[in-house]
């Protein structure tokens, strides 16, 4: 006999029952997302179509047909037809093979590339720490990467101090550049937003006035503007003799532009915290600043996390539009390798490995806000 057979019920206790057929499995699934209404079916077909006929060509392209090695040859001719021309077929992996280095790195000195990744290793082990879950020393941990590990970055990357040698910034590029604007803008840009949400939301009409002044100004220009007037016209009113670096123009430039965009996101999630909570702050006894910090602020920003991580994946890929300035970062280090005449004509090789380089950073940010977002709901999410 079986065991619920065999198992006494309470009056009103039933047994636990398979799922009807019909209601699991893949035929099921089908059904439910693929072909429940007429736009759902041709939609689906349209998009199978568009799979059927794109999917293989891409895969002939990318590694079927691919140039991977020299083949024994010298210079381009691997990957160039019987008429001296690139192939068309097929990527050439081999071209970005020989420019890697330059496309990761820029014009870097060879010989002080450790420098870079020893700097680059450390940080991706502090933001490892910081994201995996029961890790102790969190906090801890968490400062070092705010204050200790950019102070030790500065000093790898620029030299001059404790034995290493100099690298002026003009050497900088390829991806290391892009990283570097990437990683100070998105982390100055957020305490700067959340300080001008709060400035856009005081009943002082001073700081009001001046927080949505700053705002307005910086969301109304483009950032290539902001990137051109921070190069060429910013010099012309400072002292004579007086210069910063073009590179921590550029930095500032497009810190205090993400901030403007940070600020309007962070503004949303104060607003969307219902007044009981402020209220219940005061009644609390806490001040304005205590009341931010351990009630209001943590609920706006989990509330905003999508629209702060859309912040940081836009800044991320408007980090391009520093080639305008004459800094050559990762997009920039592979048009330059297109001027060389011995590898002309592999642009759609190098746009396809750039893009896929900037899909898998963007990509990676989007999942892992999707995971906090999972972890850090509580009732809100619908």
């Amino acid at each position: 006999m079986s065991e619920t057979m065999e198992r006494q019920y309470a009056p009103g206790e039933h047994p636990d029952l398979p799922a009807p057929s019909g209601t699991k499995g893949p035929i099921y699934w089908i059904k439910t997302n693929l072909l429940s209404s007429p736009l759902n079916i041709i939609m689906t077909l349209l998009g199978g179509y568009i799979i059927v006929t794109s999917v293989p060509a891409i895969i002939d392209w990318a590694f079927i047909n691919a140039v991977w090695t020299d083949q024994g040859l010298e210079g381009s001719a691997a990957c160039r037809n019987a008429e001296g021309g690139p192939k068309h077929d097929g990527a050439c992996w081999y071209y970005i093979d020989v420019w890697l280095k330059f496309m990761m790195y820029g014009r870097y000195p060879v010989e002080e590339l450790w420098r870079v990744n020893v700097s680059f290793a450390l940080g991706a082990i502090g933001i490892a720490w910081l994201m995996i879950p029961n890790l102790p020393k969190k906090g801890l941990m968490a400062i070092v990467m705010l204050v200790v590990w950019p102070i030790f970055c500065f000093f790898m990357f620029t030299g001059g101090s404790f034995g290493l040698a100099e690298v002026e910034t003009p050497l900088w590029g390829g991806l290391f550049l892009t990283l570097v604007i990437a990683i100070v803008g998105i982390v100055a840009s957020l305490p700067i937003g959340i300080l001008l949400a709060l400035g856009r939301r005081s009943e002082m009409p001073i700081v009001q006035i001046l927080c949505v002044v700053f705002i307005e100004f910086w969301r109304g220009v483009p950032l290539i503007t902001v990137l051109f007037m921070s190069s060429v016209m910013f010099p012309l009113f400072m002292p004579e003799g007086v210069n910063f670096d073009k590179l921590i123009r550029a930095l500032v430039g497009v810190m205090l532009f993400s901030a403007a965009y940070m600020a309007e996101v962070v503004r949303g999630g104060l607003q969307a915290i219902p007044k009981g909570q402020y209220e219940g702050a005061q009644a609390l006894g806490l001040s304005f600043w205590k009341s931010m910090n351990l009630i209001i602020m943590p609920q706006a920003l989990k509330l905003v996390i999508p629209g702060i991580v859309n912040t940081f994946i836009g800044l991320f890929k408007d980090t391009t539009l520093v080639l305008i300035i004459g800094l050559i970062d990762f997009l920039g280090s592979a048009q330059a390798s297109f001027t060389n005449p011995e590898w002309g004509g592999f642009h759609i090789t190098a746009y396809v490995f750039v893009a896929g380089v900037f899909w898998i950073f963007c990509f990676s940010m989007s999942r892992y806000s999707l995971h906090i977002e999972e972890k850090l709901h509580t009732g809100h999410k619908r």
